[in-house]
């Protein structure tokens, strides 16, 4: 819910954003002079100041001599402060059709405007071609128009000029008709008489000659204050007042120029209003508005602050990964490569199993079944209640055996494993997983260096049929084991993964065994021996097949409990940041990298999509088009070379794009509801997935297929091929008579921070549950 709020308020930001800086360009395109049939000609012959309101109808010139400046699309920062100091040093009045949002975004500029005894005018709150926009939208941007001048600068006014608008000649009935409308919401139309054209930088002496009048004519003369580059038109205000004023020219603003003209009038009419004090309505309704624009601009200042961050993050990360993760993997190639002397000491192998019945018969044959020459695999079912032990057990493979625990947690039976297992060296395997014949003898050829402490092996999808899998494939690929070999040469491994992992006893001992302090024993207990000095690599030959969530509620699921425990443990190992020794250095190293690319990153990413969404609706096309394709060149660039490096088939990674698209937008929500529940110290229990069973071969019903490889001996889906031998319920089930010690990792007291995220200051979070 948080992400989609998320989601949902940075799509309405840069859609204020976008409405404020004009961007709907459909808006924005000037008009041919229309039909003029039904325009009065005294409109068409008359004055630039057209008046419709209480319905009459006519037009009005300044007294001759009489010259009005009046400034369109400000204000703006830079130009109308020196375009204010030039009138000021004239003793000269100008007229300033502002811009709402511009306002909105300068008040303190309008308040200089008014400060100075100027007149504003409306010029429309976005600068829109009025004539393209429905009747609700002119009165919204005169209205929103009136609110930020009132927030600004406290006052009303009752003149308004129309974006592209020109000379009364050129009212065709389709402006007529704007004219009108906006007399009856009690607005004179201001157009011109002199237009300078100073927007196009024609030059000075150009400017000067455009905006001078005929003879001793009067003129509404125009100029802007914002838009671009304006010091032309400062220059030459400040050599056409003074030229003006020696003709015999006066200058006023629109308001005092018409007032003069009544003045002079038989009968005069009362005088125009000029600059009065706005309502209070309209001063609280302005201060929203500023509020609004303000936020708009705020966010989106720090929506680019963040694409700028996924950037060079992204271009840093693929940096490291080309040097190093390739310096790893041609190390790896070389003819000569060898750990040291061959490895054959016995292995135990601890198979954690809660309700894997549907693929413990495959994953237990491909382990015992190995070509290693000494394995011994001991099966802890952890209080199962499918039958998975029986099943096991049924098998009657001479170097398996089964252990019964009540129900506690898998790493409450990772460490029973290790308790009771005959060897010093420690693999530990899923209950869904499947090796292949080589993969046990591979995983433990890096011992032969007495300071490794710990391997990681290579996990692959099994179940790739279904696009959900085979996304996952392409992350297993590329945002795994890549990232495992760059984070092998900075010697900052911060997981090996329960797939398919390798251990000495004695570093598991050191570290203090597994921890229940967290949903990610495989990252506490990696984290730990890096702290503790061990090495940890990444043998890439060491191949595991799993089973991954087929739907997106199930890889949800998986997701959030990885990603919570994950958070978990890089806070339950913080004080590694301040340590000395092997600690500070992993801390100073890994968890930056974790937190910049495994966390910050992932999260970040959407920036990029939101900002393809937001410029192709809005800005140019072609360039966000190239922006975002460019950046997508780069990641298929990591892939193609990740999936080199696993010699993988390029052929998944034509689905790449859509993946940025939807499984991205997945992993942003799962980690913002991690970082939510550790924030707000939530507690999230284990959830078990829903497995269908990985076997090789076979159309059975309910099971899944494996890539067509010889990871394991072919085995029959549930119900397993000794489904003759009736289910007895073992003795133990459901309760251990003798539970043998069972390490645990060393207390704070002895170096380690033990509190979980969002668990009491004062102790461990508690064991985690299963099912």
């Amino acid at each position: 819910m948080l992400g989609t709020l998320m989601i949902a308020l940075f799509v309405a930001v840069l859609v204020v954003q976008a409405y404020i800086n004009s961007e709907f360009k459909a808006d924005h395109v000037s008009t041919e002079v229309g039909d003029q049939a039904g325009v009065p000609a005294g409109i068409l012959d008359g004055g630039p100041v057209i008046n419709t309101t209480g319905g009459q109808v006519s037009s009005n010139h300044l007294p001759a001599k009489t010259i009005a400046l009046t400034f369109d699309d400000g204000p703006d920062p830079a130009w109308t402060p020196q375009i204010l100091q030039v009138l000021a040093e004239n003793d000269a009045h100008g007229t300033f059709f502002v811009v709402g949002s511009e306002v909105a975004r300068h008040p303190d500029v309008a308040q200089q405007i008014a400060d100075g005894g100027h007149e504003f005018g409306l010029h429309t709150f976005t600068h829109p071609n009025m004539q393209l926009l429905a009747p609700w939208r002119r009165k919204l941007e005169l209205s929103q128009t009136q609110m930020a001048i009132a927030r600004a600068a406290g006052v009303h006014t009752n003149l308004v000029r129309f974006p592209y608008s020109s000379k009364s000649q050129a009212i065709d009935e389709t402006n007529w008709k704007l004219v009108k409308e906006a007399g009856e919401q009690g607005y004179l139309v201001v157009v011109n008489d002199t237009d300078s054209n100073d927007w196009q930088r024609p030059g000075v002496p150009r400017i000067i000659l455009n905006a001078t009048p005929k003879g001793d004519e009067s003129a509404v003369v125009l100029f802007h204050d914002a838009g671009g580059d304006r010091a032309q038109t400062v220059e030459a205000l400040r050599t056409f007042i003074p030229a003006m004023k020696a003709r015999g020219y006066r200058f006023t603003t629109v308001t005092e120029g018409l007032n003069v003209g009544l003045k002079q009038a038989e009968n005069a009419p009362p005088l125009l209003a000029y600059n009065e004090p706005a309502p209070a309505s309209d001063h609280w309704r302005g201060q929203a508005l500023l509020w609004t624009v303000g936020l708009a601009d705020g966010l989106v200042y720090a929506i680019a602050g963040l694409f700028l961050v996924v950037g060079l993050l992204t271009i840093g990360r693929t940096g490291l990964l080309l040097l190093l993760a390739g310096r790893h993997a041609r190390q790896r190639r070389e003819a000569g490569f060898r750990w040291g002397p061959e490895v054959t000491e016995p292995v135990s192998v601890i198979v954690p199993a809660y309700n894997e019945k549907e693929g413990i018969e495959a994953a237990v044959r491909s382990l015992s079944g190995g070509d290693y020459p000494a394995i011994e695999v001991v099966v802890v079912d952890d209080g199962s209640t499918d039958g998975t032990a029986s099943i096991v057990e049924r098998m009657r493979l001479p170097n398996v055996r089964v252990v019964r625990v009540p129900n506690g947690g898998k790493s409450n039976a990772l460490n029973t494993g290790v308790a009771l297992a005959k060897n010093d060296l420690i693999v530990t395997v899923d209950g869904d997983t499947i090796f292949e014949p080589d993969s046990i003898r591979r995983l433990v050829q890096p011992f032969a260096r007495p300071s490794v402490g710990a391997v990681a092996g290579n996990v692959k999808i099994g179940n790739r049929r279904s696009l959900v899998a085979l996304w996952q494939h392409i992350e297993y690929v590329i945002g795994f084991n890549l990232d495992r070999r760059l984070y092998e040469v900075l010697n900052c491994m911060p997981t090996v993964p329960g797939a398919i992992g390798a251990f000495r006893r004695r570093a598991l001992a050191e570290a203090g065994g597994f921890s229940d302090e967290t949903l990610a024993e495989d990252t506490d207990i990696t984290m730990a021996l890096c702290r503790a000095g061990w090495r940890v690599v990444y043998e890439e030959r060491a191949r595991a097949w799993t089973e991954a969530p087929a739907t997106l509620e199930q890889l949800y699921r998986q997701r959030y409990r990885w990603s919570y425990g994950t958070m978990q443990a890089m806070w339950k190992h913080r004080g590694a940041l301040t340590d000395r020794g092997a600690s500070g250095r992993f801390g100073r190293r890994g968890l930056p990298f974790l937190a910049l690319f495994g966390v910050a990153l992932p999260m970040l990413a959407p920036v990029v999509d939101i900002m393809l969404v937001y410029g192709v609706v809005f800005w140019e096309l072609e360039e966000t088009v190239l922006a975002w394709t460019g950046m997508l060149l780069l990641q298929m660039v990591t892939a193609a070379i990740a999936f080199r490096f696993d010699r993988e088939a390029m052929g998944p990674l034509w689905r790449l794009p859509l993946q940025q698209f939807a499984y991205r937008q997945l992993m942003y929500l799962v980690l913002m509801q991690s970082a939510t529940t550790a924030l707000t110290g939530g507690r999230l229990g284990w959830h078990k997935l829903r497995r269908a069973g990985l076997v090789r071969g076979g159309p059975q019903t309910g099971s899944v297929a494996a890539p067509d490889l010889d990871v394991a001996p072919k085995v029959d889906s549930w119900p397993p091929t000794l489904h003759q031998v009736p289910f007895d319920p073992h003795p133990a089930s459901g309760r251990a008579a003798a539970r043998p010690a069972v390490p645990s990792q060393m207390s704070h007291a002895n170096g380690y921070d033990l509190p979980s995220a969002g668990s009491p200051p004062g102790g461990g979070s508690g064991p985690v549950r299963t099912g």
